[in-house]
């Protein structure tokens, strides 16, 4: 059965371009994450990775490029900064509020400022991150006093971030799936091999045994999660009869989102705390930066890390489904097209309706997502030692998430394909 359907995919001309096309795009994104900055010293870069475990975490945090200094090294952390900022400017500023009632003009405005702010971000981002890996290495990553050199390396360094940010653009609106779920779930299932021969290796043949069944069934946990939605019934009546029909709300509106903010902010505080506490810090900022490594340390988190980790999560997740849920425009939408939902009057006693259900929704996904999150950092802190699972609980929802939409779609476009034979 499963290999008919391999067979039928790779018979639709469009689906098969679309596969190849893909995985040629992710070769190239893997090519430019092996190229390093020329200037910088790499071998003295691995040797400060090894020895500084906090490094080595924050490594993984940015897919590993940090190890070798790439010329994508950032990323799209500064675009996901720049979003921010833009989604904050959109509740404060009235003028980008009234544009959400024409959502996609909103949406291209969004997309367009995010982009032009994306660039001075990761220009700035690319100095301190030159900064912070000098101050570890005393100085001998990159001659930072050589301006010229310093300007042609972040310059690089912000081209391989917008390059980037071009290439999962051109996957997003070519093809079928989004371009950055794509790359980020090859980028995971690529560490699983190694994540597994490394528990090889150790001889922990029972805690590897024990956690890929926790793995296992957190991924059933989080299927029944991402596809578990409310059916809100609607009623219309244009054709002069009542046709019912339901308008669903899922509970895990905010996707991915939340975890991928609240982790843009919450190691903000320890990379600080590595460039207060480098050498030739004085002794107050050395106090600092101890205080802000031992409370905010992602490889060795505090409960007061932990906290703050869940309380963003939860927090961002009510902050991102109020921005792209427009319960106003829905409740019109419905009107308009002369439908109603059963004991509720259309207008705005529609739209305060759907926006209970998705606040009440939403408590319940918020707190699921932020469980997750910080799901690792806990069994940590219970066990004495770093614990996760095959693939980190975070990633899961992601590689979940993406998964189920593409088999979706490519259901979707088969049937498609299905029926255009019998035109």
């Amino acid at each position: 059965m499963v290999l008919n359907n391999i067979k039928s995919i790779f018979q639709n001309e469009s689906i098969k371009k679309k596969i190849i096309a893909t995985l040629l795009l992710i070769l190239v994104y893997k090519f430019l994450s092996v190229i390093p900055v020329y200037w910088v010293d790499t071998t003295k870069l691995s040797a400060i990775m090894e020895a500084n475990r906090w490094l080595s975490f924050f490594s993984s945090l940015m897919w590993g490029w940090l190890s070798n200094f790439s010329i994508i090294l950032m990323g799209l952390s500064p675009y996901i900064n720049a979003l921010i900022i833009i989604q904050l400017l959109w509740v404060i500023v009235p003028k980008i509020w009234d544009l959400q009632k024409e959502w996609e003009q909103w949406q291209k405005k969004i997309n367009k400022y995010t982009r032009y702010l994306t660039l001075p971000l990761a220009f700035v981002q690319s100095y301190w991150m030159i900064v912070l890996l000098n101050t570890l290495a005393s100085g001998s990553i990159i001659d930072i006093s050589d301006t010229q050199t310093v300007l042609i390396a972040m310059t690089i360094v912000t081209t391989g971030t917008l390059f980037l940010m071009w290439l999962w653009e051109v996957m997003t609106e070519k093809w079928i799936w989004n371009g950055i779920s794509v790359i980020i779930t090859a980028w995971v299932l690529a560490s699983v091999p190694w994540n597994i021969m490394s528990h090889i290796a150790a001889w922990n043949y029972p805690l590897l045994v024990g956690l890929i069944i926790a793995s296992l069934a957190i991924i059933y946990v989080i299927i029944k999660f991402t596809e578990w939605n409310r059916r809100i019934p609607i009623i219309y009546t244009r054709t002069g009869r009542e046709e019912k029909s339901y308008f669903p709300i899922r509970i895990n509106q905010a996707w991915m989102i939340p975890i991928i903010f609240a982790v843009s902010l919450v190691t903000f505080p320890a990379i600080i705390g590595q460039i207060l506490s480098g050498p030739g810090s004085s002794e107050t900022s050395s106090k600092i930066g101890k205080f802000l490594l031992e409370y905010f340390s992602m490889s060795n988190p505090s409960w007061i890390f932990i906290l703050i980790y869940f309380l963003l999560v939860l927090g961002f997740s009510f902050f991102y489904v109020s921005i792209t849920f427009n319960t106003e425009n829905v409740a019109e939408s419905i009107q308009k097209r002369g439908g109603y939902i059963p004991w509720i009057r259309p207008g705005s006693e529609t739209a305060d309706y759907l926006s209970k259900v998705s606040e009440h929704l939403n408590l319940f996904g918020g707190w699921f997502l932020a469980l997750i999150a910080i799901l690792p950092y806990v069994m940590s802190k219970i066990m004495w030692q770093s614990v996760d699972f095959i693939i980190s609980a975070s990633w899961l929802i992601i590689i979940v998430s993406v998964i189920l939409d593409l088999v979706r779609k490519v259901d979707a476009e088969m049937k498609m394909f299905d029926y255009s034979k019998f035109k």
